[in-house]
C-alpha cells in the first residue's frame, strides 16, 4: 500500500510523523539530538542513488552536502551510503519510524539507521 502526502507518493504503508513546512535538515538535526546512530555499520544514513539519466546531465545533490554536515557535527564521520531506488522503497517499508517533511530538494529523502545509547547516557537521563 501507498501513501500520498502533498500529492507525493510515499512508500511507506503509512504515513508517519507530519513536519510540514520543515525541511529534512532541520529535522535531521532535531532527531539526532535524540536517536543514537549506529556505529557498527558501514555508514548509518543512506540516500537514493541518482538514475543513470540524472548521473549523465550531471545533476547536483547539494541537499546531501547538508546531510553529511549536520552528521558530521553529531559525530558521525562516515559518508552517506547510496542504495538503488526501489531498495530504498523496500527499506523504508521495513522503516520503524517514517517522518514526512516538507522537503523538496530532488533526492532529499533519507534514512538513518538507529543505534544504542551510550551506557553512560542511559544513566544521565535518570
Amino acid at each position: 500500500m501507498r501513501s500520498q502526502v502533498a500529492g507525493r507518493e510515499t512508500a511507506a504503508s503509512e504515513v508517519g510523523t507530519l513536519a510540514s513546512g520543515l525541511g529534512i535538515p532541520q529535522r535531521l538535526e532535531a532527531v539526532l539530538q535524540l536517536l543514537p546512530l549506529d556505529c557498527y555499520v558501514e555508514s548509518p544514513a543512506v540516500v537514493v542513488e541518482l538514475v543513470p539519466s540524472d548521473r549523465e546531465r550531471g545533476l547536483q545533490t547539494p541537499v546531501w552536502t547538508s546531510y553529511q554536515s549536520i552528521l558530521s557535527r553529531a559525530g558521525c564521520a562516515s559518508p552517506l551510503a547510496t542504495i538503488e531506488t526501489f531498495e530504498f522503497y523496500e527499506w523504508t517499508r521495513k522503516a520503524f519510524a517514517v517522518v514526512t517533511t516538507g522537503e523538496a530538494a530532488l533526492y532529499g529523502n533519507l534514512i538513518l539507521k538507529k543505534g544504542l545509547p551510550a551506557p553512560d547516557a542511559l544513566f544521565q537521563a535518570c
